[in-house]
């Protein structure tokens, strides 16, 4: 998947539901207070600087609650924006922009999350071979949106799921003899031919992954000096991936030993959502 974010059924489905969890029955405040066909023209402001991503997933809350909405995007997606700046100007009916507000705010403002952590790791990293790669480790449902905003921030997705992709993990060896076996059943058995890695929790295993013909190997939780040796160590054509432990403060000295990826839960599990307000700044009719 690249860059821009398909608008799938999917993901009109998930914003509708977003929006149905949060109005209910009907969004009593904006019907009592604010009349129909009460116009108004808003803007989406940036409280803090940060990494756009998903203005797409913003506009399209607001549309699917009135398709005649106009959404000016100022930026777009990928684009850095500093405090103060406004990312998008809103024109409409004043009910449906109050309605969908919270929820449009929402995606933008995690999906920025993501993107602008992303983006600080990527930087970090400049000048080195490695890749910073995200994790299975998403909010149920919002892996699409989420991976997304990993890759607006300059990452590489690793696996979508467990079905584009196979990974050894521990679990996985403690149910069968080993490496060696865990492997020889894929190679076996991977008529899709997959792409196979296998988890390491130390350097005895990784060299048993090695020398069982594994060709991509992830360093789980492996100290410094460990990952050292096992770059110095690892054979022609075996990629290799750090997991585990890595934060911004140590992600420069893992890249440069040498090894291929970085994979980082922290990139989805638990980024600070971006700062976003809209806010309202005239009424009246749409300019034309």
């Amino acid at each position: 998947m690249g860059r821009i974010l398909p608008l799938n059924p999917r993901i009109k489905i998930l914003i509708r539901m977003a929006l149905k969890e949060d109005i209910g029955k009907r969004d009593w405040t904006t019907e009592y207070l604010v009349k129909r066909k009460k116009f108004c023209r808003a803007v989406i402001r940036a409280k803090e600087k940060g990494v756009l991503a998903g203005l797409g997933i913003c506009e399209l809350a607001f549309k699917l609650l009135n398709k005649e909405v106009i959404f000016k995007p100022r930026k777009k997606d990928g684009e850095e924006f500093k405090k103060g700046e406004i990312l998008a100007e809103i024109e409409g009916e004043a009910r449906p922009i109050l309605s969908a507000e919270r929820v449009a705010l929402n995606f933008l403002q995690r999906m920025c999350g993501i993107a602008t952590l992303t983006k600080k790791f990527v930087e970090k990293i400049k000048g080195t071979r490695a890749k910073i790669l995200d994790t299975r480790k998403t909010t149920p449902l919002l892996r699409e949106l989420e991976k997304y905003a990993v890759r607006v921030g300059g990452g590489k997705n690793h696996r979508f799921g467990l079905f584009d992709m196979i990974l050894i993990k521990d679990n996985h060896l403690r149910l069968v003899t080993g490496i060696k076996e865990a492997l020889a059943m894929v190679q076996i058995k991977n008529k899709k031919r997959l792409p196979v890695e296998v988890e390491v929790k130390n350097l005895q295993e990784f060299l048993s992954a090695q020398e069982a013909g594994a060709k991509w190997i992830m360093l789980d939780n492996l100290s410094l000096k460990e990952i050292k040796e096992a770059v110095r160590k690892r054979r022609k054509g075996v990629k290799l991936e750090v997991s585990g432990g890595v934060r911004l403060e140590n992600v420069r000295a893992i890249a440069k030993t040498g090894v291929d990826y970085i994979s980082i839960g922290s990139l989805t599990h638990s980024p600070k959502a971006i700062d976003i307000s809209l806010d309202i700044i005239s009424t009246g009719k749409p300019r034309k």
